[in-house]
C-alpha cells in the first residue's frame, strides 16, 4: 500500500527501542554530500514549504502532539526542540536568497541526524503517494456499480478477526445488497481498479456526472495487514523482484482485466471513507499534506512534524528522473511504511501527480535536522 491517508490525531505506538537499535544516528557535517541540503526547487516555490513548516507548528502545539513526544526514545529530541528548530528553519527560508545560502546556514546551525535505513548504512528505499481525481456518481447504476462504503455505526463492536475483503465486496467487488456493508454504501465508480486504487490512496477527488467535485478521505479501516499486489505478482512469477512501478502492475491489470478477482482479494485491508467537502488531503498528524513537501514514515520510531531531508530520484513534470535533495515535513504514515528504511512523499493530486507517484521506487537517505543548543 502507498499510503493512507487519515484525519485522526497521532498517538505513537511507540516501539521499544535500546541504544543498539535507535533509527537515527548523528552525523558530522564531514560526513554530508555537497549537495544535500541545496534544494533547487526553493529558486521558484518558497510558499509551499513554508506553509508546510506552518502546518508542523500547528500540530507541535496541540495535545496530540504532547502525547506523540512524552516517551520519544531519543532523549535529545523532544517537542520544543523540534518546535523551536521549525522556527528558525522558518526564518532562514524566508531571508536566505539563494538555496546555497539557505544550505550553508543550515549546515552551520543545525544538527544532522540520518535514518540508519534497511540495512543500518543509511539506505532508505522511497515510494510515492497521491490524491487520484476519478469519475464517480453518487447512486448506482449500470454505469457506476463498484462502491466505496462509509464505515458502520456498529464497526467498533465488529468481532475480531475481522471479515476478508472477499466478504465485504465479492471476489468482483460487486457483492451489493449480500455484503454487510450494504446500505454504507458512499459513492460509486466506473471502474473497479480505480475504486481499489483509492483504498490504496487513502483518499480522492471524485467528478460528478453533474460536474461538481466531491472530495473523501480515509475513515478507518479492518484490522487486517496490507498485502501489496506487486509483491503478489513478483511471487507469481509475473514481474522480477527489481524495478517493478506502479504503472507496470496497472498495465498488467488493465490489460488483463480477469486477473483483477484475483489479485485484489489477496489485500484484505479494507478502508472506509468520508466525504471532507472540499478539505485537503489530510495527514496523520492531522494537518494537510503538500507536493513534494510532505512525507509519510513510521510513526513508531520517527518524530512526528519533524524538519527532515530527504536525497533520492524524483520523476519531473515530464517523468524524466532527477535526483533532489528537498526539505520536507514528516506528516503522514501508512499501513506499509513500517521500519527505518521506507519513506512515502506524497506529489499532489491528480493524474501527473499519480503518474510521478507510481515511478518512484528508489533508494536515497533521510536526514532530521534539530537545532543546535
Amino acid at each position: 500500500m502507498k499510503h493512507l491517508l487519515t484525519i485522526l490525531p497521532l498517538s505513537l505506538g511507540l516501539i521499544a527501542l535500546t541504544p543498539a537499535n535507535l533509527p537515527l544516528e548523528r552525523l558530522e557535517i564531514s560526513q554530508l554530500g555537497t549537495s544535500t541540503g541545496y534544494d533547487e526547487r526553493l529558486l521558484t516555490d518558497k510558499k509551499t514549504l513554508l506553509q508546510a513548516i506552518d502546518h508542523s507548528l500547528r500540530y507541535l502545539n496541540s495535545s496530540a502532539a504532547i502525547r506523540a513526544y512524552q516517551n520519544y526514545p531519543i532523549p535529545e529530541i523532544t517537542r520544543q526542540r523540534v518546535q523551536r528548530s521549525l522556527v528558525r528553519f522558518r526564518q532562514l527560508v524566508q531571508n536566505s536568497p539563494t538555496p546555497a545560502a539557505l544550505q550553508k546556514a543550515v549546515k552551520k546551525e543545525f544538527i544532522w541526524y540520518r535514518s540508519l535505513g534497511n540495512d543500518s548504512q543509511g539506505n532508505v528505499k522511497f515510494t510515492g503517494y497521491f490524491e487520484p481525481i476519478y469519475q464517480a456518481s453518487r447512486q448506482k447504476n449500470a454505469e457506476y456499480k463498484y462502491p466505496l462504503y462509509r464505515r458502520p455505526a456498529n464497526f467498533s463492536r465488529w468481532s475480531k478477526p475481522h471479515p476478508a475483503r472477499v466478504e465485504l465486496e465479492g471476489k468482483d467487488g460487486l457483492l451489493g445488497e449480500n455484503s454487510r456493508l450494504a446500505g454504507y454504501e458512499l459513492v460509486w465508480l466506473k471502474d473497479r481498479l480505480e475504486a481499489y486504487l483509492v483504498h490504496v490512496q487513502g483518499s480522492a477527488k471524485l467528478r460528478l456526472p453533474n460536474g461538481q467535485i466531491m472530495s473523501i478521505g480515509f475513515d478507518g479501516n479492518t484490522e487486517h495487514p496490507y498485502t501489496s499486489l506487486g509483491k503478489e505478482m513478483i511471487a507469481d512469477g509475473i514481474f522480477p523482484a527489481e524495478g517493478l512501478t506502479l504503472p507496470m502492475v496497472l498495465d498488467f491489470l488493465r490489460s488483463n482485466p480477469e486477473q483483477l478477482k484475483n489479485y485484489i482479494p489477496r489485500n484484505n485491508r479494507f478502508i472506509f471513507f468520508r466525504e471532507t467537502h472540499g478539505a485537503p488531503p489530510t495527514g496523520s498528524i492531522g494537518v494537510p499534506v503538500l507536493p513534494e513537501r510532505s512525507i509519510a514514515t513510521d510513526k513508531s520510531i520517527f518524530p512526528p512534524g519533524a524538519l527532515a531531508v530527504i536525497e533520492t530520484e524524483i520523476p519531473q513534470e515530464n517523468l524524466n528522473k532527477k535526483l533532489v535533495s528537498r526539505y520536507v515535513l514528516d506528516q503522514d504514515t501508512g499501513s506499509a511504511i513500517k521500519g527505518t528504511g521506507r519513506v512515502d512523499i506524497f506529489m499532489g493530486t491528480g493524474k501527473n501527480a499519480g503518474e510521478r507517484a507510481g515511478l518512484i521506487n528508489t533508494p536515497g537517505q533521510l536526514y532530521y535536522l534539530l537545532l543546535r543548543e
